[in-house]
Formats: structure tokens, C-alpha cells, sequence
């Protein structure tokens, strides 16, 4: 048997983590042959159902699952972590703005930072779910600075499977006929979903879908599709979130196929004229562990412009947190 792999999971009593652990523990991230020691993170106040969760997993006996470890302090949670899922974040609350919910959670995500780079592994590899996720997760790289910025990337995975979803719905084709999907820039509505290099059963998506149905449908309803099945369930994305995260972190460790990407926010190292450091969205291949952002795909004015309407919106978020970073 393997040595375990460390996860950690922050805001591990919310929903998201209560669809992504058992997967987890079921072998769903690493493959059947790899063990796993999770450790969770919540606030003192949630310890109680973390229990609760943790006897769950217990209950489930899982062959993979080599010890639970639960606390509310992060520098105990990240001891040796090398895999980490921040899926805890403060939401907007009544009459918040944008800028009030950005600075909630740069004090969350900088005290996370600073307890990372002391205790988690130096090959660790960081996902940043709670929004806002490229912010979050900008703030904590920089509040680490002994760990590589390469250790550090949000959430658009989600975005990227709601894309190829649409997309195959749309062309009457199953998912596994789409590929070259990208998402860029931000988690939030000022995205762009990118269908100019994709391809539907090898052929180029743009030549099967009508160009009105591309802009005028299929990015808005990527964009706001978050908001859409909070208006229809009630509640926030709970299980697709998991899904992509567990997708994000296994393609981090196993993978890309050769053919294809997937879209990451990472730090940007200026590929594309976005500036350096800001957390953006590209699409990425993973080879031995390592992204490298793909590069020299041609961009016409129309998506040009979207980078540049994303990258704004980054900027500015940037700023409002840059005493923090």
C-alpha cells in the first residue's frame, strides 16, 4: 500500500465538502491504490457536525480512508498538507457589496496564507473554490511567500464543465465529443467562455453552431449559470462545485490528455498580454504534476475584448485588497 496523501479541506461542514469527501474517500481523486488522511478545517462553532461528518466517514469503511483529522485551527490542518481544497469563504450577505465581501474574505484567506506557508508541504497544490475565488486565491499565494505561486489556483473548472455540457446538449453529442473548451479570467459573470479552438467529434465547434446561438446564448448562460440554479434550487451549487473540484485536483496530479486542456486560474506569467501575478483563467495542460499555460492560440478583437473586460475586473479587485498583497 502507498503512503497516504494529506488533503485538507477547509470549510469542511458546508455542502460542497459534504458531496466532495466521500469521494474523496471512495478513491474518486486519487485512483483505487491510494490512500488518503483527510484533515478538516472549520470554524469552532461547526466542530460539532464536523464530528458528525467525520463518523459518517467512519461508517462508510473505506479501504483508502487512513485517518480523519478535524480542527478549527489551520496551522494543524496544514501540517503536511499536499493537497488543499479552500472551499470556506464568507457569502454575500444582505445589502453587502462587492467590495465589503472582498474584504471579509482577504482577511479570511490571508490568515489561511500566512498558516500554509508554515505548515503545508512545499510540493503542496492549493485549490481556492470560495468565492471570490481568484482574488482568495491571489491574496493567499501572497501571504505565502515559501511557497511557489505555481502551488496556488482557483476554481473555473466548474465554469468549463458547465461549457462542455451545454455545448453537447446543444450539438446532440455526448461530452466526451468536446474538447478544447476554455474558460478566461475570472469566476464570475465577466468570464468568457471561449468556443473559437474548440472542437465537437474533431471538427471545429464554431462551424455547428450558429454564431447569434454562441454569443448571444451560450456565454450568458455560462456566465450566469451559477445564479440561475440558485434562483431554481434555492441554494448554491453544492454537488457540480464538489464534482469540479475533484476534476481541477485529479487532472492537477494525473493529468491532461494530450489533445486536450482544461481551464485553471493561476498566476499569470504575462501570456496573452494579461498582467503579471493576477490570478486569471487559461486554458492549461498538466503534465508530471506541472501546468504550463497553453500558448499561442490566436485571439480575434471579439475575444480580445473579453480578456480585456475580465482582466479589468481583476484589477480592480486587486486593489481594493492590495494592502493585503
Amino acid at each position: 500500500m502507498k503512503t497516504p496523501v494529506h488533503v485538507a479541506v477547509t470549510g469542511a461542514a458546508g455542502q460542497i465538502a459534504y458531496s466532495l469527501l466521500f469521494r474523496i474517500a471512495a478513491g474518486d481523486l486519487f485512483g483505487p491504490h491510494q490512500p488518503v488522511v483527510l484533515k478538516l478545517l472549520d470554524i469552532p462553532s461547526a466542530e460539532r457536525v464536523l464530528e458528525g461528518v467525520g463518523m459518517e466517514l467512519d461508517d462508510c469503511a473505506s479501504p483508502l480512508l487512513h485517518g480523519i483529522e478535524v480542527s478549527s485551527d489551520p496551522s494543524d490542518v496544514f501540517d503536511g498538507a499536499e493537497a488543499v481544497f479552500m472551499l470556506g469563504a464568507t457569502p454575500r450577505g444582505p445589502g453587502m457589496e462587492r467590495r465589503d465581501l472582498l474584504q471579509v474574505n482577504a482577511d479570511i484567506f490571508s490568515a489561511q496564507g500566512r498558516a500554509l506557508d508554515e505548515a503545508a508541504s512545499r510540493r503542496v497544490r492549493i485549490l481556492v473554490v470560495g468565492n471570490p475565488a481568484n482574488t482568495n486565491a491571489l491574496i493567499a499565494q501572497r501571504n505565502a511567500p515559501g511557497l511557489a505561486p505555481e502551488c496556488f489556483s482557483a476554481m473555473t473548472r466548474l465554469d468549463h464543465n458547465r461549457a462542455i455540457g451545454l455545448l453537447a446538449r446543444h450539438c446532440g453529442c455526448n461530452v466526451a465529443d468536446i474538447a478544447r473548451v476554455a474558460i478566461w479570467g475570472n469566476h464570475s459573470p465577466s468570464q468568457y467562455p471561449d468556443l473559437h479552438h474548440a472542437l465537437v467529434k474533431g471538427r471545429p465547434a464554431l462551424e455547428q453552431v450558429d454564431p447569434a446561438w454562441y454569443v448571444d446564448e451560450f456565454i450568458p448562460t455560462v456566465q450566469q449559470r451559477g445564479a440561475s440554479v440558485i434562483a431554481i434550487r434555492g441554494k448554491s451549487s453544492a454537488a457540480s462545485a464538489a464534482n469540479a473540484a475533484l476534476d481541477h485536483m485529479r487532472s492537477w496530479f494525473l493529468g491532461t490528455p494530450k489533445d486536450d486542456w482544461v481551464s485553471m486560474a493561476v498566476a499569470s506569467d504575462g501570456s496573452y498580454g494579461i498582467a503579471e501575478g493576477l490570478m486569471f483563467s487559461f486554458p492549461v495542460a498538466v503534465e508530471n504534476g506541472r501546468f504550463r499555460i497553453v500558448q499561442d492560440l490566436p485571439l480575434n478583437a471579439f475575444s480580445r475584448e473579453r480578456l480585456r473586460l475580465t482582466e479589468a475586473e481583476l484589477l480592480e479587485e486587486r486593489a481594493m485588497v492590495s494592502h493585503l498583497i
